[in-house]
């Protein structure tokens, strides 16, 4: 079949990459001239396989109120007219409960696992592939004892998921990670999980471009996609100017773009961008930085290495579609790296700054699969987590594709109504 792919991100370059491995002729369609030039361009860097809960879970809503009414809080709310960002925000307050987190919580992971499996299949197989990928391991760092301990309960229900975690005392952080040493006092304890990983997500999305490329895969990169019109026979078609663009099949890999652009054919979808951000520093002969990926809990702040670089990410804005930085919010990542690792980047302004906005739904779970439309399918609503779950959720769709679904996965993720 002659596929189109609709976004040139990292989902929709996985996608590409496992389609044109069943066989499949893609072209890849994005409105920019490089891939990867918006969300997947300054990804956290955290394959975090074990680490997929949703964002909606049974004590968010308590902490919310001290969250809003802090300029440096994790999570910030801004507040508009857009009945889209309210009826996502009622959707989310909905799915804070104990049992849909836990449920959300078993799929996801089913789903991650999965990308783990094909991420380290990938990386073997294509030999030419260099995007400062790492076996890593992931130390999640607790300042406060209570919350701690309820990481450990955590750890435990997580076990019987297959997740292969261990808490560890303070002392026990420092020695696995020595660049800690200066913060001892404040570490309540960790969780280490040694099966995660660390790479570049935009040096990922270059490779597969490269490869696709060599494989006979088009690429229609500056070409904009106004719109999908519907035709004869339950089908659409791609509107790119004045021009028409049919394809046997469509996959939707448009990140935020995706709940616009399939509106006006009466598909809505549960998407809001939740806004991050990140630096990258690049790190001296001197720098005492991390080599495990690092996750400070209290502060939702992520560390991730490559090579002679640390990538420093976090912070989810719910306030609409703009990709104008707050300079607050990275002087907070600044004072944040400063903190807690002040050895790995002592100039300050040693650091490339990056904005950019996941494609969240309340749930936390991506869509994927097939839309009542008979060529359109999707693969959107990845979050935070668009480069731990890409090459899983390819799979995904493409066993749909192929009309060989997996029935242990497929009715988790679909796209309902």
């Amino acid at each position: 079949m002659q596929i189109t792919v609709l976004g040139a991100g990292v989902i929709g370059l996985t996608s590409a990459y496992y389609l044109s491995r069943a066989g499949h002729r893609v072209t890849v369609i994005d409105r920019h001239a490089e891939v990867a030039s918006e969300t997947s361009f300054g990804n956290g860097g955290q394959l975090s396989y074990s680490y997929v809960a949703p964002l909606a879970g049974p004590g968010v809503l308590s902490k919310l109120p001290v969250w809003l009414s802090r300029r440096d809080s994790p999570v910030r709310f801004k507040p508009s007219a857009s009945p889209e960002q309210w009826r996502w925000c009622i959707e989310f307050a909905l799915a804070c409960t104990k049992n849909r987190s836990n449920l959300t919580t078993r799929r996801l992971l089913s789903l991650s696992f999965l990308s783990r499996t094909l991420m380290h299949e990938l990386v073997r197989e294509e030999s030419t592939l260099d995007f400062d990928f790492s076996h890593s391991g992931k130390l999640v760092l607790h300042r406060d004892a209570h919350a701690m301990q309820s990481a450990v309960e955590l750890l435990e229900f997580q076990r019987t998921l297959g997740c292969e975690q261990q808490a560890l005392t303070s002392d026990e952080c420092v020695s696995l990670e020595p660049a800690l040493e200066s913060v001892r006092a404040e570490i309540a304890g960790g969780i280490y999980t040694p099966s995660e990983d660390t790479a570049d997500c935009h040096r990922f999305c270059k490779g597969l471009e490269s490869l696709l490329r060599a494989r006979g895969i088009r690429f229609e990169m500056n070409t904009s996609i106004d719109a999908l019109r519907r035709t004869t026979r339950g089908r659409v078609e791609i509107v790119s100017g004045d021009i028409a663009l049919d394809a046997d099949q469509i996959v939707v890999a448009m990140g935020t773009g995706a709940q616009r652009l399939l509106k006006p054919l009466g598909l809505r979808l549960p998407i809001y961008p939740l806004k991050g951000y990140s630096l990258t520093y690049q790190l001296g002969p001197r720098a005492i930085a991390p080599k495990l990926s690092v996750t400070d809990f209290t502060r939702k702040v992520v560390y991730a290495r490559f090579g002679d670089r640390l990538r420093v990410a976090g912070m989810a804005d719910l306030d609409g579609y703009s990709l104008e930085p707050d300079p607050a919010r990275v002087a907070a990542l600044r004072a944040e790296t400063a903190s807690l690792f002040p050895f790995a980047a002592t100039d300050a302004t040693a650091a490339s700054e990056w904005t950019g906005l996941r494609p969240a739904t309340p749930r936390g779970a991506p869509i994927i699969g097939p839309t009542p439309y008979r060529n359109l399918w999707l693969n959107v609503g990845h979050g935070a987590l668009g480069f731990t779950l890409a090459t899983g959720s390819a799979a995904l769709l493409v066993s749909w594709l192929n009309d060989v679904p997996d029935p242990a996965l497929t009715e988790n993720f679909r796209f309902s109504l």
